[in-house]
């Protein structure tokens, strides 16, 4: 009897989890896009918070010109924020990194419409960066000293290079979370780590540096001289534009098109580039991140454990 009576509060509990989550649902997708309850499009703070928001809300108008529909524009404080409010509905749209969107898939079943091209690759790689008078020369000699990762759901400052350590049996001294990828060069620039983990790209037509360091440089003109490159990752697909499931399908291909179209403009390209370096948006489906979920597998790197 004592059994059945549990069985039934379990049921009980298990309907009122569904109608408490049918009920988020009707209420986030309720007059979705109008200025009472606008399209929230989030970004990854891998980049200076305030120059993220101006790019972002850039973007929101033309989505807004081109749609009708209204936006704001949000960015957390990590990339696991960003993620969360997918799952919870407090996101309807993210551009998320490469593993940032793995994880909410598994976890939210999120939607990648977009995979955005940097100097016509849609595919990067992260690198390994000390000072250049540092005495690290090969990866080997990163065991014993403190590693800036950028934030734990990176793929480029943190999965990948973690992995190459990891299976090469190098063991850092220790290691922290500088909050993004020029936070991470700093962190090396200034003497507080020894090695930094960012994203690499190649350089541009006139030969200039495209990876982390290339956002510094403005302010830190000697950043090329004074940090210089160990080592690098394997490649990786390039980072997302994701949907939160169950979006009201009209809504869902109108924005994905606008986005596309965004991109094609000279504007919207001005707008990318200030925004992630971004030169251009191409059609994207969860099969193009297969290969990141096979390099974790080999690695025995699950992502929700990681995430965990």
């Amino acid at each position: 009897m004592k059994r059945i009576v549990t069985l039934a509060v379990i049921a009980l509990m298990l309907v009122s989890a569904c109608g408490n989550q049918d009920a988020r649902l009707a209420k986030a997708n309720r007059k979705l896009g109008s200025k009472q309850n606008p399209i929230k499009m989030f970004f990854v703070p891998s980049m200076e918070a305030g120059k993220v928001v101006q790019s972002g809300e850039a973007i929101a108008a033309f989505l807004t010109k081109e749609t009708g529909y209204h936006f704001k524009v949000a960015v957390p404080t990590s990339y696991a924020a960003v993620i969360e409010a997918l799952g919870t509905y407090q996101a309807d749209v993210a551009w998320l990194p490469t593993y940032a969107y793995i994880l909410a898939k598994q976890k939210y079943d999120a939607q990648v419409k977009l995979m955005t091209v940097r100097n016509g690759l849609n595919k990067y790689r992260g690198q390994f960066v000390v000072r250049a008078d540092s005495d690290i020369k090969t990866l080997e000699d990163i065991t014993g000293k403190i590693v800036a990762y950028t934030d734990a759901a990176s793929t480029s400052g943190y999965i990948y290079p973690s992995a190459v350590l990891k299976q090469r049996n190098i063991i850092p001294k220790d290691h922290i979370f500088a909050g993004g990828h020029p936070q991470a060069i700093l962190s090396v620039y200034s003497g507080r780590a020894d090695v930094a983990c960012t994203y690499w790209s190649p350089p541009d037509a006139a030969g200039q540096p495209m990876d982390a360091r290339e956002k510094l440089f403005e302010t830190y003109p000697d950043v090329f001289t004074k940090i210089r490159i160990v080592d690098y990752t394997d490649w990786i697909p390039n980072d997302t534009v994701t949907f939160r499931k169950d979006l009201p399908p009209e809504l869902d291909s109108q924005v994905a098109e606008a986005l596309f179209r965004f991109a094609s403009t000279a504007s919207g390209q001005a707008t990318l580039k200030a925004l992630y370096d971004i030169d251009g948006l191409e059609r994207a489906t969860d099969a193009d991140y297969d290969v990141v979920r096979t390099t974790l597998k080999a690695l025995d790197m699950d992502p929700a454990t990681m995430l965990k």
